[in-house]
């Protein structure tokens, strides 16, 4: 990673304080901070005062969407052709 002098020694000087290197507090950094960003968009908490609303939208039966329904028919853009 190319890095300024003062990001350089402020991660240096955070890996000193846990008596770690600069390798292993970075790795150990970024895995941190990805779990973080792949939680956020994993799990969600919903108020206790809402739960109940919730899962009752939840256990609604599935109401017929014409445009889903339409979008879905089409051949995905992801396929290769």
């Amino acid at each position: 990673m190319r890095l300024t002098s003062d990001q350089k020694a402020t991660i240096t000087a955070a890996a000193d304080v846990l008596g770690r290197s600069v390798t292993d507090f970075a790795i150990q950094t970024t895995v941190e901070r990805a779990n973080e960003v792949l939680a956020d968009q994993r799990v969600f908490h919903v108020p206790a005062a809402r739960r109940e609303e919730f899962e009752r939208l939840l256990d609604a039966p599935v109401t017929p969407n014409r445009g889903l329904t339409e979008l879905f028919a089409k051949p995905s853009v992801f396929k290769t052709r």
